[in-house]
């Protein structure tokens, strides 16, 4: 094998031990957000996990269980987005902006 060929290699086995730690340690990381005010909080950890959902007891009304439900969603994807928001910047902070396909 050639010189070129052993340092992209090398290289290639650099950024894949670098991509696992920092996959580890966005699943280690919590991501919080709410919705209507802060009337439901959801906290999702970096493996896209619901950690804990809080609603104000002023939400609860049981003839507007839509409204509930549409703030929970709210919620949730918020929070599921600031994680996924995280892990893209820390894969073109990884990968050096190469745009690999697939990551």
């Amino acid at each position: 094998m050639n010189p070129q060929m052993n340092q992209m290699l090398r290289q290639a086995q650099k950024m894949q031990k670098q991509m696992a730690k920092m996959q580890e340690e966005l699943s280690a990381k919590e991501y919080e957000a709410s919705a209507g005010g802060d009337m439901v909080v959801v906290r999702v950890n970096g493996k896209n996990e619901v950690l804990a959902v809080k609603i104000q007891k002023e939400v609860v009304d049981p003839t507007d269980i839509g409204m509930l439900e549409d703030l929970v969603r709210a919620g949730v994807n918020a929070a599921l987005g600031k994680a996924a928001e995280d892990a893209q910047n820390a894969m073109k902070s990884a990968t050096g902006g190469l745009g690999l396909p697939g990551l």
